[in-house]
């Protein structure tokens, strides 16, 4: 075993301090470059060499009162006296400037030093010369300091949300939803709405594994837990959103039960994004059968291989667009409305296949009745997924989606009226295989029979958001009608009194509903209260949906064994890390190990 050298203070005319190690091993850094080299460079003729080499004496500085520095954590105000700090914070910045754009693209960390740094260091040398190439060699990039900065960054993302949530002045909105990746585990997700200043809020909050089961209690202890490790009291929660089984996410879930017993005034709201399930539900016999044949069929061509292939090569041969069919999915909003309608599109090429590989399916796949029947749902699906798709995106509030699916709702007695005079107008596919009056009058019966069903199912499970007359205000309160609110009503003067502001009348018209109702806290709290506890509580659980898109990039047969809650974290949020504090806390735990 070698012997270990030791520090002397003198060496610091050389501009080196010294770094000890776990073990007591001593390391020369030099304080110009950040450059740490080994024990056994721990001598005058090493380091005279560095320095000389390198830096090439750097005259104009006292190289002796380097000896006088106070103590370690003096250092960095030391160094900046001497104009040398500035690489060092460089070096740190663009470290983790790049750890934050590799996670932004949902990229391996393993990218900066087997492709990005190389690169960048040929360039560097090509363009600019060796020293700028040594000046980028020293920014450190290598796996294990990117997941270290990804964590960083994660956690200082994660610290300014708590905080915001802590200064909220009300309770704030939760959505929360499952999903299995491709290891068979379980993740739940979880975003946040809250009031920040004039504006609402949604940023990520979690993604944590299921460990075991995905009962509904496992769930409320995960998301319990949550709170408790960050010293945030759960009835800070106002409203939750849901979406999956009932047993485990739905309203009359364990889940919903823990919760209210811990939080009493919680609001349970269920994802509106889904009708396509409540569809299936009420699907008479025959339309249910069709539905099932359509699934069985694409499990068919794309659950085997060879016939996948085959298929593919078909479809070339013949020359059609649609050479790919969509996996029927029971809880992705747009999944059946595609397939149906890909089906329906591509029916003629299907059966045709469905011959040619005498399977057992074609005589019910080519039946008539069959495709009639595929045309109808083809069409009802496809209005679904518009509906759907409407209310597909940031800041829908149970209100406006509720207003939505109303007007969906509505549609039916006009459609009704038109399929009992044999006009299928609304329904385009099913017109156009519709020939003769029996096959008009057998489907017209069907379609009238699901439709008055799906009308009271549709009232009936999509309830939230429904405004009573009282409380329409909410939406415009210069054209609500005062008389609908009782003269005891506290708030009533204050109204009057909003509606009297022409400054206010511009504000509404200018402003999204929701951040109308933010900037008026300060002038009329009790009204922009009373409109956000409306507002507040997610109508769905899209922002889930789009984080389980996400999870995709990170989840790979080659990224399979890593925690990723840190990485969607920083990759989906709004959020951007505070790096000048997280590069001033990194700089001052350095100093300290000095």
């Amino acid at each position: 075993m070698s012997k270990k050298r030791k520090w002397d203070d003198d060496y610091v005319r050389y501009w080196f301090t010294c770094t000890t190690e776990v073990d007591g091993t001593q390391r020369p850094q030099c304080v110009l470059c950040n450059s740490v080299f080994s024990n056994a460079d721990l001598r005058p003729s090493k380091l005279s060499d560095h320095f000389n080499r390198q830096h090439g004496g750097v005259g104009g500085h006292d190289l002796n009162s380097l000896k006088h520095m106070p103590t370690p954590s003096d250092q960095s105000e030391t160094l900046k006296a001497f104009g040398v700090a500035s690489q060092e914070d460089a070096l740190l910045q663009a470290s983790y400037q790049f750890a934050y754009l590799c996670a932004k693209e949902k990229n391996p960390h393993t990218i900066a030093e087997k492709l990005v740094k190389p690169c960048a260091l040929e360039i560097a040398h090509i363009v600019l010369g060796p020293d700028a190439q040594k000046k980028l060699q020293q920014v450190p990039l290598s796996d294990d300091v990117i997941h270290s900065r990804i964590d960083e960054m994660s956690k200082d993302i994660l610290q300014q949300v708590l905080e915001d949530i802590q200064v909220s002045p009300l309770q704030v909105g939760i959505q929360l939803a499952e999903t299995t990746d491709m290891d068979d585990c379980s993740q739940l997700m979880a975003f946040v709405r809250y009031i920040k200043e004039r504006e609402i809020i949604e940023e990520f909050l979690f993604c944590e594994p299921l460990q075991l089961t995905m009962k509904g209690k496992d769930v409320f202890n995960l998301f319990r837990d949550f709170f408790l490790k960050h010293k945030i009291a759960l009835d800070v929660c106002g409203s939750v959103c849901t979406d999956g089984a009932s047993s485990m996410l739905g309203e009359n879930s364990e889940f919903v039960a823990c919760v209210k017993k811990e939080v009493p005034h919680v609001v349970i709201t269920h994802c509106l994004l889904n009708p396509h399930e409540l569809v299936t539900k009420t699907l008479p016999t025959k339309l249910r059968d069709a539905l099932f044949t359509v699934v069985r069929v694409i499990n068919f061509i794309k659950g085997r291989a060879p016939n996948h292939r085959l298929f593919q090569a078909f479809f070339e041969e013949i020359g059609i667009e649609y050479s790919v069919l969509l996996f029927h999915t029971e809880m992705r909003w747009l999944s059946r409305g595609q397939i149906l309608t890909h089906v329906f599109e591509m029916y003629e090429e299907i059966n045709q296949f469905l011959h040619h590989q005498s399977s057992n399916l074609v005589n019910g796949f080519e039946n008539k009745e069959f495709k009639i029947h595929l045309a109808y749902l083809a069409d009802l699906f496809k209005h679904l997924n518009e509906l759907s798709a409407s209310m597909q995106r940031t800041g829908m509030n149970t209100v406006s989606a509720r207003e939505k699916l109303s007007a969906f709702v509505r549609k039916f007695p006009f459609w009704l009226k038109r399929i009992e005079k044999r006009n299928f107008t609304n329904f385009p596919f099913l017109e156009e295989v519709v020939v003769s009056d029996d096959e008009a009058g057998s489907i017209a019966a069907e379609i009238t029979l699901h439709l008055q069903l799906l009308n009271n199912s549709f009232h009936g499970y999509f309830s939230v958001g429904d405004l009573d007359e009282a409380s329409k205000w909410i939406l415009d309160p210069f054209l609500f009608n005062l008389d609908f609110v009782d003269d005891g009503y506290l708030m009533k003067s204050d109204l009057a009194e909003l509606r009297a502001s022409g400054q206010i009348l511009m504000e509404f018209e200018t402003m999204k509903l929701e951040d109308f109702w933010c900037v008026q806290f300060t002038v009329f709290p009790n009204l922009a209260k009373t409109a956000l506890e409306i507002l507040i509580p997610f109508a769905s659980t899209y922002l889930c949906e789009l984080g389980f898109s996400s999870l995709l990039h990170f989840k790979t047969k080659s990224r399979s064994c890593f925690n990723m809650s840190d990485d969607i974290r920083v990759a989906i949020s709004k959020k951007v890390p505070r790096f000048s504090d997280i590069i001033e806390q990194k700089l001052q735990l350095q100093q300290k190990s000095l």
